[in-house]
């Protein structure tokens, strides 16, 4: 059975920090490149960071550079990202996802809030 599970969201204020993660099974982790999504209600989903199978490539939504960072552990089949700085813009619901050709899989999400 396929699971992406996130974790790690909450309410922080603006200026802190939350580290996301997202725990997999049920498929080859190290095959599929991950991805974070956002979301807010009425909204479509924002790509905000990829990272290929290997983690030797990222990429980052513009308004998110130099604040987020994205990385994976394939040992632990586990994807990352570490947010910093977090503004009230990036509240959301953020979903980690993964793909490898025609095979794609969303976790439920985790919602972050960021608010003084």
């Amino acid at each position: 059975q396929v699971q992406l599970v996130e974790s790690g969201g909450g309410l922080v204020q603006p200026g802190g920090s939350l580290r996301l993660s997202c725990a997999a099974s049920g498929f080859t982790f190290s095959n599929y490149a991950m991805s974070w999504y956002r979301q807010v209600p009425g909204t479509v989903h924002n790509l905000v960071s990829t990272i290929t199978t290997t983690g030797v490539s990222t990429t980052y939504l513009n308004s998110v550079k130099g604040r987020f960072t994205i990385s994976r552990d394939n040992v632990k089949s586990t994807v990352y990202l570490q947010m910093n700085d977090l503004k009230p813009e990036d509240t959301a619901t953020y979903y980690c996802d993964a793909r490898a050709g025609k095979n794609k899989y969303w976790g439920q999400g985790t919602q972050v809030t960021v608010s003084s």
